[in-house]
């Protein structure tokens, strides 16, 4: 799959960000693809070129463009619990300064600029993401519920918000969650808020997975838990952008 770096105009700047997509010469269903706290690095451009084979444009924005390009820190090639401490300390700092605000105003720049590259559809979209991508995917989601048809979160703090952030939801959903993360107690209470909130979905903890298990340059990686959470995100994105019918089967445990 190709990769094409660009620069994405917003209220505050341009976000640098990469896309990946089938090279067919076609237009394909869009995909916003939100990076973990870590950034763009190259475990995220090969999660995006196995989404891309699917068929999808995959769009990766830099979260941290005001700071500077990606990387915005300096990262080893695998990022142990040592390595992953002094990072964090480093970008806690922009994980802060990244507001609600900010993230609704990027969120209207990185979909307006998506669906206007030749090589992506029009719409509907969906949006992705892990870790505290996760919830950035569910915020934009719910701030864009005619334009995103479906939403998935690994690994991410998606309750942070409360019930009301939740109730903006009309995408399709799927939530991963690592064991590590989320007590049964804690995921009745999530599902309770989602079923309140009337939303398709399908929510789960993968079970032995701990923060961070997609990641494959981490200590955290699980093969279980990345297989997984492609054959939970495949199916919802092909149920939610070809118009592919079936009904979303029951994860909630």
């Amino acid at each position: 799959m190709p990769i094409k770096t660009l620069q994405i105009p917003t209220a505050d700047g341009l976000a640098d960000a990469f896309a990946a997509y089938p090279d067919r010469g076609e237009r394909h269903p869009g995909v916003l693809m939100y990076p973990d706290g870590f950034g763009i690095r190259p475990v995220l451009r090969e999660m995006a070129r196995e989404l891309a084979g699917h068929g999808y444009y995959v769009l990766v924005p830099n979260l941290f463009y005001r700071h500077g390009p990606a990387p915005v820190a300096e990262l080893p090639e695998h990022i142990g619990e040592e390595a992953r401490q002094q990072v964090m300390a480093e970008l806690m700092p922009l994980l802060e300064a990244h507001t609600n605000e900010r993230v609704l105003r990027d969120a209207d720049a990185y979909l307006r600029f998506l669906t206007t590259q030749p090589e992506a559809g029009a719409g509907p979209v969906a949006v992705t993401g892990y870790c505290i991508g996760g919830l950035l995917a569910v915020r934009t989601a719910a701030a864009h519920p005619g334009q995103v048809a479906a939403v998935a979160g690994f690994h991410g703090p998606v309750g942070a918000d409360g019930p009301g952030l939740l109730s903006g939801l009309t995408a399709q959903v799927h939530l991963g969650h690592a064991e590590g993360d989320m007590t049964p107690e804690a995921l009745g209470e999530l599902n309770r808020a989602l079923d309140a909130a009337g939303v398709c979905y399908t929510s789960e903890i993968y079970p032995g997975t701990v923060h961070g298990f997609t990641m494959s340059d981490t200590d955290a990686f699980s093969p279980f838990g990345l297989k997984r959470h492609w054959d939970r995100l495949l199916p919802l994105l092909h149920r939610a952008l070809t118009g592919s019918q079936g009904s979303v089967s029951d994860n909630r445990t």
